[in-house]
């Protein structure tokens, strides 16, 4: 059988040493990076939202989010819908912080896919996507027959 998830994890855990190096200027950590991006996105979101959309526990969003907001990338307020939740709002900060994530992101694809063919990026990427979706699905408790 082929060892993908230790082979994942040294390409995850490789990524987060490079992200932070990068992201030091702006204060925020690698693994903040996906929070940051959600709430830049989908504005509003509750924190609900942002865990499901990123696929963590909600109680590493409210972590996570509480430091984002500490350091003036984020803002919290009731929902309007339903005040015991909290949506969260990016800021001018954030979004300058999320075009400095893109770069990142972009500069370690460039040098993680060095020497591999466009047909080879292509393929990766096409199964890195049916993992992903079989990941999802699995995590979701959903059945064999959605597939």
């Amino acid at each position: 059988m082929v060892k993908f998830m230790g082979r994942l994890g040294e390409v995850w855990r490789c990524a987060g040493l490079y992200r932070m190096k990068e992201y030091e200027q702006f204060g925020i950590g690698p693994w903040q990076d996906s929070y940051l991006v959600c709430v830049c996105e989908c504005p509003g979101s509750t924190q609900e939202a942002i865990a499901k959309r990123i696929y963590v526990h909600k109680s590493n969003v409210a972590r996570q989010i509480s430091a984002l907001e500490e350091h003036g990338f984020v803002t919290r307020a009731p929902d309007p819908a339903d005040r015991r939740n909290l949506c969260v709002f990016p800021t001018e900060k954030a979004f300058a912080a999320r075009e400095h994530i893109r770069s990142v992101r972009a500069a370690w694809n460039a040098r993680v896919l060095e020497g591999l063919s466009e047909e080879e990026q292509k393929t990766l990427a096409a199964l890195l996507e049916r993992l992903a979706e079989n990941a999802k699905r699995v995590a979701e408790g959903r059945g064999e027959e959605e597939r």
